[in-house]
C-alpha cells in the first residue's frame, strides 16, 4: 500500500470539505493518508516546502492546500474534489 501524504490547513475551508471524504475513503478501501497540517505547524510546513518540485506543478505553480501526496510515485493532486476523483487517484497510486 502506498503511503500517502495529506497536506491542509486548520480553519481551511476548502481542507473542511475535503477530511470526511478522506475518512471515507480510508474507510471504505484501506487507503491511509498521513494528515499533515501545514498553517500552524513549522515542521509539517517544512516536509511540504520539501515536496515543492513534486506537488506545485500540480497546484497551478504554487504549493496549496488540501494537497495528496504520493512521495513515492511523485505524484500529487490539489484542491477541493469530488469524491471519485479522490478515490481513483489514491487506488492509483497503491
Amino acid at each position: 500500500m502506498a503511503n500517502l501524504l495529506m497536506f491542509h490547513g486548520q480553519e481551511c475551508p476548502h481542507c473542511k470539505r475535503m477530511m470526511p471524504l478522506v475518512e471515507k475513503l480510508e474507510q471504505e478501501t484501506g487507503v491511509r493518508f498521513d494528515k499533515h497540517e501545514i498553517w500552524h505547524d513549522e515542521k509539517n510546513q517544512d516536509l511540504m516546502r520539501s515536496y515543492q518540485p513534486v506537488i506545485a506543478p500540480k497546484c497551478g505553480g504554487h504549493l496549496k492546500v488540501p494537497a495528496f501526496l504520493n512521495p513515492d510515485s511523485s505524484d500529487a493532486v490539489c484542491g477541493e474534489m469530488d469524491y471519485e476523483k479522490l478515490k481513483d487517484w489514491a487506488l492509483k497510486q497503491s
